[in-house]
């Protein structure tokens, strides 16, 4: 059974000019990302904005998410809804394409108890044969409880979490739980954020799912493989090198800043799907600058990236 492991990629979504998923910087954002040794890809996330996406469009980015990889490394899309169908739908997608398992949070919106959580899990899992990863993001949704993880643990194609809650605490419950009900062997844990990858690593998780991954790849992959030559001093430098450009990108409205750094690095990001203000776009505008002089204290003459060399016209 496949398990999550290393450094994946929770994927932005650019738009053309015209607002329409755009084709070619996505397999370059795609490329980028395999190049610089990332482990996995996570199209469909939530800084990839799934949430502004059509059923149709969601399902065009895993597709050409899906044909860039090419099966160099595995493509895990989000498959997140309000109603279980059009979870189930999202996951048949993926597994007709290839996709070596799919990300699921709650659902969201309206009130959801834990129990109604659990058992929506439960329907993809029983209506599609593919590996599940449970995506805990309190910021957006209801949290998935300790006991609710540590009883989908149990479940064959349920093989791991992504924890985006930021907490230590949480993070260390949700691998105790795991431990106790004796799946740790086929269940991973993954953080969720950025700022926390290496003392997770250090605590037992088995990698992370986060945007950083897709913008300072060359960084997060650095960081895994000094914990994995336990250089543990060389990724606490690491860890703490791009703290400042977190702080940045989170001076926007989440997660055009995110997308202003790929743009910085060279990518074609398009036109926001969320209208900003007049002050809000003067304060993206310092953002931008901001972001640009830490990209260069961080990569140094490397953080331009030659976009046009990852894939040619198609």
């Amino acid at each position: 059974m496949f398990k999550p492991e290393g450094v994946y990629v929770a994927m932005l979504t650019p738009f053309d000019a015209g607002g329409n998923v755009d084709e070619l910087s996505l397999r370059r954002i795609t490329e980028f990302g395999i190049q610089q040794g990332v482990n996995g890809l996570f199209p469909n996330s939530t800084v990839g904005e799934f949430i502004r996406l059509s059923l149709e469009e969601k399902i065009q980015v895993m597709e050409i998410v899906v044909n860039q990889a090419g099966g160099r490394v595995p493509v895990l899309p989000g498959v997140a809804d309000t109603h279980v169908g059009g979870s189930i739908r999202m996951a048949q997608e993926a597994l007709r394409l290839g996709c070596e398992g799919v990300v699921i949070c709650a659902p969201w919106y309206l009130p959801i108890s834990q129990e109604t959580i659990e058992r929506h899990i439960e329907a993809v899992v029983e209506a599609v044969d593919i590996p599940i990863i449970l995506y805990n993001i309190p910021m957006f949704t209801a949290s998935i409880s300790y006991d609710v993880v540590k009883r989908l643990s149990r479940i064959k194609n349920v093989v791991g979490i992504k924890d985006s809650s930021g907490s230590m605490s949480d993070y260390m419950h949700f691998m105790d739980k795991v431990r106790l009900a004796g799946t740790s062997d086929k269940f991973n844990f993954l953080v969720g954020r950025e700022e926390t990858f290496f003392p997770a690593l250090v605590a037992g998780a088995k990698g992370s799912v986060t945007a950083s991954a897709g913008i300072i790849p060359e960084i997060m992959v650095e960081i895994y493989q000094a914990y994995l030559q336990k250089d543990y001093a060389k990724a606490l430098d690491l860890q703490f090198s791009f703290l400042g450009l977190l702080r940045a990108m989170s001076a926007a409205p989440f997660p055009i800043a995110f997308k202003v750094a790929m743009e910085v690095r060279g990518f074609s990001m398009g036109t926001p799907r969320v209208l900003l203000s007049d002050a809000e776009q003067h304060t993206l505008g310092l953002v931008r600058s901001h972001i640009e002089k830490i990209m260069k204290q961080l990569l140094g003459n490397k953080y331009k990236v030659n976009v046009e060399q990852l894939v040619g016209a198609l």
